[in-house]
């Protein structure tokens, strides 16, 4: 990850230079981080996800964020934009700010090749001080295979995997499934090569 500048700032400064900027950036304990633009296929899954969210939860108590939503870590100095986040009842906001929130229950990333490792590592704990984090979604861009992390005790979590199309997520902490087939629906795959042949794109849909 590339940061801006080697020198601290503080989360005030970081919020100024964010409502100024063109693109969207990450604050991690003092330093800025530029977000890199999401592909195809990322903006397909999370808005695959989030329509059959908000459509589930149409007369439930449950709120569906995408990325354009920060949420602040307190224990961490972080603000990031998550992919999706849930959150149960009414949203609790920072510093009475409409556009940072505190207070997700279930977050979900869309794994790219340039930040799988921070997301699976540095985020995940980051995230895990949140004291309303029940669940967590990693969701692979360029392949069939989710990972889902639930909370089960203090300082515990299983993982189950997924990776066949006609299996089904449900989510543990929330009344909520989805086939593997919707989630990835119109999401393009480029496979492997093989020496001396030309790829082909696989879609699903």
């Amino acid at each position: 990850m590339q940061i801006i500048k080697q020198r601290y700032y503080t989360p005030e400064e970081y919020l100024e230079l964010e409502e100024a900027a063109d693109y969207k950036s990450e604050y991690i304990d003092g330093q800025i981080i530029p977000m890199a633009g999401g592909t195809i296929n990322h903006n397909q899954i999370a808005l695959n996800l989030s329509t059959e969210l908000n459509f589930a939860f149409k007369k439930q108590n449950y709120l569906v964020f995408m990325s354009d939503v920060r949420l602040w870590i307190p224990q961490k100095h972080t603000y990031t934009y998550p992919d999706v986040m849930i959150l149960a009842g009414e949203p609790e906001f920072f510093n009475n700010r409409r556009d940072i929130i505190l207070n997700p229950q279930i977050i979900v990333e869309v794994l790219s090749k340039s930040t799988k490792g921070y997301d699976r590592e540095d985020k995940f704990q980051a995230y895990r001080t949140i004291s309303t984090f029940q669940e967590y979604l990693l969701i692979d861009e360029t392949r069939i295979h989710v990972d889902q992390f639930s909370k089960t005790g203090k300082k515990q979590w299983t993982l189950r995997e997924y990776d066949e199309e006609d299996e089904a997520i449900a989510l543990v902490t929330v009344p909520f499934e989805i086939s593997l087939h919707d989630l990835y629906n119109k999401v393009k795959f480029e496979p492997v090569e093989s020496k001396g042949e030309s790829p082909d794109v696989e879609e699903l849909g």
